[in-house]
Protein backbone atom coordinates (compact mmCIF):
# COMPACT_ATOMS: atom_id res chain seq x y z
CA UNK A 1 0.00 0.00 0.00
CA UNK A 2 1.55 2.94 -0.98
CA UNK A 3 2.19 6.47 0.81
CA UNK A 4 -0.04 8.52 -1.03
CA UNK A 5 -3.31 6.19 -0.48
CA UNK A 6 -2.49 6.00 3.46
CA UNK A 7 -2.37 9.95 2.75
CA UNK A 8 -5.60 10.33 1.24
CA UNK A 9 -7.25 8.09 4.09
CA UNK A 10 -5.57 9.90 6.88
CA UNK A 11 -7.68 13.13 5.33
CA UNK A 12 -10.73 11.26 4.51
CA UNK A 13 -10.57 10.54 8.77
CA UNK A 14 -9.70 14.29 9.58
CA UNK A 15 -12.47 15.65 7.21
CA UNK A 16 -14.78 12.88 8.86
CA UNK A 17 -14.53 13.69 12.33
CA UNK A 18 -14.67 17.38 12.07
CA UNK A 19 -17.95 17.11 9.54
CA UNK A 20 -19.72 15.94 13.20
CA UNK A 21 -21.29 13.19 11.03
CA UNK A 22 -21.24 9.26 12.19
CA UNK A 23 -19.36 7.44 9.89
CA UNK A 24 -23.03 4.97 9.64
CA UNK A 25 -23.89 8.43 8.28
CA UNK A 26 -21.46 8.83 5.61
CA UNK A 27 -21.51 5.43 5.01
CA UNK A 28 -25.22 5.04 4.18
CA UNK A 29 -25.01 8.71 2.14
CA UNK A 30 -22.45 6.34 -0.14
CA UNK A 31 -24.33 3.27 0.07
CA UNK A 32 -21.36 1.20 1.62
CA UNK A 33 -20.74 -0.44 4.77
CA UNK A 34 -19.35 1.32 7.52
CA UNK A 35 -16.41 -1.31 7.84
CA UNK A 36 -15.84 -0.05 3.64
CA UNK A 37 -15.47 3.26 5.32
CA UNK A 38 -12.64 2.20 6.86
CA UNK A 39 -11.11 0.52 4.65
CA UNK A 40 -11.02 3.71 2.76
CA UNK A 41 -9.73 5.44 5.87
CA UNK A 42 -6.18 2.90 6.12
CA UNK A 43 -5.34 3.43 2.06
CA UNK A 44 -7.67 0.86 0.13
CA UNK A 45 -8.18 1.83 -3.29
CA UNK A 46 -10.98 4.46 -4.07
CA UNK A 47 -12.61 5.17 -7.37
CA UNK A 48 -12.14 8.62 -7.80
CA UNK A 49 -16.06 8.81 -8.15
CA UNK A 50 -16.17 7.27 -4.43
CA UNK A 51 -13.48 10.50 -3.42
CA UNK A 52 -15.63 12.85 -5.20
CA UNK A 53 -19.18 11.94 -3.43
CA UNK A 54 -16.94 11.98 -0.35
CA UNK A 55 -16.02 15.29 -0.67
CA UNK A 56 -19.25 16.34 -1.40
CA UNK A 57 -20.82 15.14 1.76
CA UNK A 58 -18.11 16.37 3.88
CA UNK A 59 -18.28 19.85 2.27
CA UNK A 60 -14.53 20.13 1.28
CA UNK A 61 -12.81 19.89 -2.17
CA UNK A 62 -11.58 16.66 -4.45
CA UNK A 63 -8.09 18.15 -4.46
CA UNK A 64 -7.73 18.99 -0.60
CA UNK A 65 -8.87 15.54 -0.06
CA UNK A 66 -6.64 14.37 -2.66
CA UNK A 67 -4.10 16.53 -1.23
CA UNK A 68 -3.37 18.53 -4.51
CA UNK A 69 -2.07 22.33 -3.61
CA UNK A 70 -3.55 23.11 -0.01
CA UNK A 71 -5.82 20.73 2.28
CA UNK A 72 -8.53 23.44 3.18
CA UNK A 73 -10.03 23.23 7.08
CA UNK A 74 -13.24 25.21 8.01
CA UNK A 75 -13.80 22.90 11.00
CA UNK A 76 -11.21 22.78 14.06
CA UNK A 77 -12.07 19.29 14.70
CA UNK A 78 -10.62 18.07 11.31
CA UNK A 79 -8.00 20.43 11.27
CA UNK A 80 -6.78 19.24 14.94
CA UNK A 81 -7.19 15.46 13.64
CA UNK A 82 -4.51 16.12 10.41
CA UNK A 83 -2.17 18.09 13.14
CA UNK A 84 -2.14 14.37 14.95
CA UNK A 85 -1.60 12.92 11.85
CA UNK A 86 1.62 14.92 10.91
CA UNK A 87 3.11 14.90 14.35
CA UNK A 88 2.83 11.19 14.05
CA UNK A 89 4.61 10.94 11.36
CA UNK A 90 7.06 13.67 11.62
CA UNK A 91 10.33 13.92 13.51
CA UNK A 92 10.62 17.55 14.66
CA UNK A 93 7.77 19.90 14.73
CA UNK A 94 8.83 23.93 14.86
CA UNK A 95 5.51 25.63 16.61
CA UNK A 96 4.15 29.31 16.94
CA UNK A 97 1.23 29.34 18.90
CA UNK A 98 -0.43 32.17 20.83
CA UNK A 99 0.83 32.50 23.42
CA UNK A 100 2.47 28.52 24.26
CA UNK A 101 2.43 25.61 22.00
CA UNK A 102 -0.48 23.25 23.28
CA UNK A 103 1.95 20.52 23.36
CA UNK A 104 4.40 22.10 26.32
CA UNK A 105 0.95 23.06 28.46
CA UNK A 106 0.73 21.22 31.99
CA UNK A 107 -1.81 18.16 32.21
CA UNK A 108 -4.60 20.30 33.99
CA UNK A 109 -4.34 23.00 31.13
CA UNK A 110 -6.41 20.49 29.47
CA UNK A 111 -9.85 20.98 31.83
CA UNK A 112 -9.17 24.58 31.69
CA UNK A 113 -9.39 24.81 28.06
CA UNK A 114 -12.47 22.89 28.23
CA UNK A 115 -13.79 25.10 30.07
CA UNK A 116 -13.11 28.45 28.16
CA UNK A 117 -14.15 26.67 24.90
CA UNK A 118 -17.91 26.16 26.52
CA UNK A 119 -17.13 29.99 27.94
CA UNK A 120 -17.07 31.11 24.73
CA UNK A 121 -19.99 29.94 23.21
CA UNK A 122 -23.08 32.02 22.29
CA UNK A 123 -25.91 32.13 24.71
CA UNK A 124 -28.03 31.43 21.89
CA UNK A 125 -26.07 28.28 20.82
CA UNK A 126 -27.62 24.42 20.98
CA UNK A 127 -25.15 23.54 23.95
CA UNK A 128 -25.56 19.77 23.60
CA UNK A 129 -24.50 20.03 20.11
CA UNK A 130 -21.77 22.21 20.93
CA UNK A 131 -20.24 20.19 23.90
CA UNK A 132 -20.34 17.14 21.92
CA UNK A 133 -17.76 19.42 19.62
CA UNK A 134 -15.74 20.64 21.81
CA UNK A 135 -15.62 17.21 23.51
CA UNK A 136 -14.24 15.94 20.23
CA UNK A 137 -11.71 18.09 19.94
CA UNK A 138 -10.63 17.47 23.23
CA UNK A 139 -10.02 14.05 22.81
CA UNK A 140 -7.86 14.80 19.93
CA UNK A 141 -5.85 16.79 21.74
CA UNK A 142 -5.37 14.74 24.35
CA UNK A 143 -4.18 11.57 21.71
CA UNK A 144 -2.00 14.00 20.40
CA UNK A 145 -0.39 15.36 24.00
CA UNK A 146 -0.17 11.48 24.92
CA UNK A 147 2.01 10.28 21.77
CA UNK A 148 4.27 7.32 22.88
CA UNK A 149 6.80 8.78 20.78
CA UNK A 150 6.21 12.62 20.23
CA UNK A 151 8.36 14.68 17.47
CA UNK A 152 11.11 17.18 18.27
CA UNK A 153 9.54 20.42 19.61
CA UNK A 154 10.86 23.57 18.99
CA UNK A 155 8.32 26.13 20.28
CA UNK A 156 8.37 30.33 19.55
CA UNK A 157 6.76 32.42 21.75
CA UNK A 158 6.36 36.37 22.40
CA UNK A 159 7.00 38.57 25.40
CA UNK A 160 3.57 40.51 24.81
CA UNK A 161 1.53 37.83 23.80
CA UNK A 162 2.64 35.96 27.04
CA UNK A 163 1.57 39.16 29.19
CA UNK A 164 -1.47 39.08 28.02
CA UNK A 165 -1.90 35.60 28.44
CA UNK A 166 -0.74 36.29 32.35
CA UNK A 167 -3.31 40.07 32.61
CA UNK A 168 -6.36 37.55 31.37
CA UNK A 169 -6.31 34.38 32.87
CA UNK A 170 -7.47 31.34 31.21
CA UNK A 171 -11.11 32.85 30.68
CA UNK A 172 -13.43 32.18 27.25
CA UNK A 173 -15.44 34.97 28.42
CA UNK A 174 -15.36 38.31 30.18
CA UNK A 175 -17.24 38.95 32.86
CA UNK A 176 -16.28 36.26 35.17
CA UNK A 177 -17.09 36.60 38.60
CA UNK A 178 -14.17 38.49 40.58
CA UNK A 179 -12.49 35.98 42.27
CA UNK A 180 -12.89 33.29 39.56
CA UNK A 181 -11.09 35.51 37.53
CA UNK A 182 -8.36 36.03 40.68
CA UNK A 183 -8.32 31.72 40.29
CA UNK A 184 -7.92 32.14 36.12
CA UNK A 185 -4.70 34.38 36.15
CA UNK A 186 -3.28 32.54 38.81
CA UNK A 187 -3.94 29.07 36.30
CA UNK A 188 -2.54 31.37 33.59
CA UNK A 189 0.77 32.12 35.99
CA UNK A 190 1.36 28.18 36.35
CA UNK A 191 1.31 27.55 32.68
CA UNK A 192 4.23 30.42 32.31
CA UNK A 193 6.00 28.75 35.03
CA UNK A 194 5.76 25.53 33.20
CA UNK A 195 7.79 26.69 30.51
CA UNK A 196 9.84 28.84 32.40
CA UNK A 197 11.04 25.39 34.23
CA UNK A 198 11.29 24.08 30.91
CA UNK A 199 13.81 26.28 29.92
CA UNK A 200 15.82 26.35 33.20
CA UNK A 201 16.01 22.20 33.09
CA UNK A 202 15.89 21.20 29.18
CA UNK A 203 13.94 18.08 28.33
CA UNK A 204 14.99 15.85 25.61
CA UNK A 205 13.15 16.96 22.39
CA UNK A 206 12.12 20.37 23.71
CA UNK A 207 13.14 23.99 22.44
CA UNK A 208 11.89 27.17 23.62
CA UNK A 209 12.68 30.34 22.02
CA UNK A 210 11.12 33.57 23.49
CA UNK A 211 10.88 36.48 21.15
CA UNK A 212 10.80 39.92 22.87
CA UNK A 213 8.15 41.52 20.02
CA UNK A 214 5.12 40.82 18.62
CA UNK A 215 4.23 38.36 16.22
CA UNK A 216 2.16 36.90 13.39
CA UNK A 217 -1.48 36.87 14.60
CA UNK A 218 -1.81 33.39 12.74
CA UNK A 219 -0.11 30.37 14.30
CA UNK A 220 1.88 28.06 11.76
CA UNK A 221 3.65 24.54 12.63
CA UNK A 222 6.30 23.29 10.47
CA UNK A 223 6.05 19.23 10.35
CA UNK A 224 9.50 18.14 8.83
CA UNK A 225 9.94 14.73 8.33
CA UNK A 226 12.44 12.81 6.31
CA UNK A 227 10.20 12.35 3.34
CA UNK A 228 9.08 16.12 3.05
CA UNK A 229 8.43 19.33 5.39
CA UNK A 230 4.40 20.04 5.90
CA UNK A 231 3.41 23.48 6.58
CA UNK A 232 -0.41 24.58 9.01
CA UNK A 233 -1.18 27.99 9.23
CA UNK A 234 -4.49 28.59 11.44
CA UNK A 235 -6.78 30.67 13.02
CA UNK A 236 -7.58 28.56 15.72
CA UNK A 237 -6.51 29.71 18.86
CA UNK A 238 -6.49 27.15 22.42
CA UNK A 239 -5.38 30.26 25.08
CA UNK A 240 -7.20 33.12 26.43
CA UNK A 241 -10.75 33.95 24.70
CA UNK A 242 -10.25 31.08 22.19
CA UNK A 243 -11.41 30.42 19.21
CA UNK A 244 -12.77 27.19 17.57
CA UNK A 245 -15.59 28.50 15.42
CA UNK A 246 -14.01 30.38 12.76
CA UNK A 247 -11.72 30.33 10.12
CA UNK A 248 -9.97 28.55 7.79
CA UNK A 249 -6.55 26.30 8.70
CA UNK A 250 -4.34 25.40 5.46
CA UNK A 251 -2.20 22.31 4.89
CA UNK A 252 0.47 22.67 2.48
CA UNK A 253 3.87 20.69 1.27
CA UNK A 254 4.09 23.79 -1.97
CA UNK A 255 8.00 23.84 -1.67
CA UNK A 256 7.48 27.91 -1.84
CA UNK A 257 5.37 28.06 1.16
CA UNK A 258 7.67 25.67 3.08
CA UNK A 259 10.54 27.64 2.33
CA UNK A 260 9.31 31.03 3.42
CA UNK A 261 8.03 30.09 6.76
CA UNK A 262 10.97 27.87 7.30
CA UNK A 263 13.31 31.70 6.53
CA UNK A 264 10.20 33.19 8.59
CA UNK A 265 11.22 30.38 11.45
CA UNK A 266 15.15 30.59 11.14
CA UNK A 267 14.88 33.98 11.64
CA UNK A 268 12.65 34.32 14.84
CA UNK A 269 14.78 31.73 16.35
CA UNK A 270 18.10 33.54 15.58
CA UNK A 271 17.01 36.59 17.21
CA UNK A 272 14.51 34.43 20.16
CA UNK A 273 16.32 34.78 23.84
CA UNK A 274 16.79 30.98 24.75
CA UNK A 275 17.91 29.05 28.53
CA UNK A 276 18.28 30.98 31.03
CA UNK A 277 17.68 34.35 29.53
CA UNK A 278 14.33 33.55 28.41
CA UNK A 279 13.62 31.91 31.88
CA UNK A 280 14.68 35.31 33.46
CA UNK A 281 13.04 37.26 31.42
CA UNK A 282 9.85 34.96 31.91
CA UNK A 283 10.11 35.45 35.49
CA UNK A 284 10.29 38.92 35.19
CA UNK A 285 7.00 39.36 33.40
CA UNK A 286 5.31 36.67 35.38
CA UNK A 287 6.46 39.04 38.61
CA UNK A 288 5.04 42.66 36.80
CA UNK A 289 1.54 40.16 36.29
CA UNK A 290 1.37 39.14 40.25
CA UNK A 291 2.31 42.65 40.93
CA UNK A 292 -0.48 44.44 39.08
CA UNK A 293 -2.91 41.18 40.63
CA UNK A 294 -1.86 42.33 43.77
CA UNK A 295 -2.51 45.85 43.28
CA UNK A 296 -6.24 45.02 41.70
CA UNK A 297 -6.85 42.96 45.22
CA UNK A 298 -5.67 45.92 47.08
CA UNK A 299 -7.94 48.51 45.27
CA UNK A 300 -10.85 45.96 45.17
CA UNK A 301 -10.75 45.10 48.60
CA UNK A 302 -10.87 48.83 49.83
CA UNK A 303 -14.26 49.90 51.44
CA UNK A 304 -15.13 52.38 48.89
CA UNK A 305 -14.73 49.87 46.01
CA UNK A 306 -16.48 47.23 44.30
CA UNK A 307 -14.97 44.19 43.50
CA UNK A 308 -15.39 43.75 39.67
CA UNK A 309 -13.93 41.21 36.92
CA UNK A 310 -12.36 43.03 33.62
CA UNK A 311 -14.35 44.57 31.14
Amino acid sequence: MDARRKEIGRRLKAYRRGSGLKAEEIARRLSISRSALYRMEAGEIVKIETLDTLAQVLNTSLASLLGVGVEYYSKAGAYFERMHQLEAGAEQVIARFMPVSFLLTTAEYSGHLRQMLIEALPPDESRSQAVAEIDTIMAILSTRKSARKPPRVTALMSVPEVEHFLQLGVIGRFGLPYDEWIRRRAAARREIENITRLLLDPQPGIEVGLIDEMLPTMTFQLFRSRRETVLAVSPFRLSEMPNIRYGVATVTAAPEAVALYEKLAADLWSRALKGPRAAARLVEVTARAAGDNAAEIRLTRAPSRRRKSPH
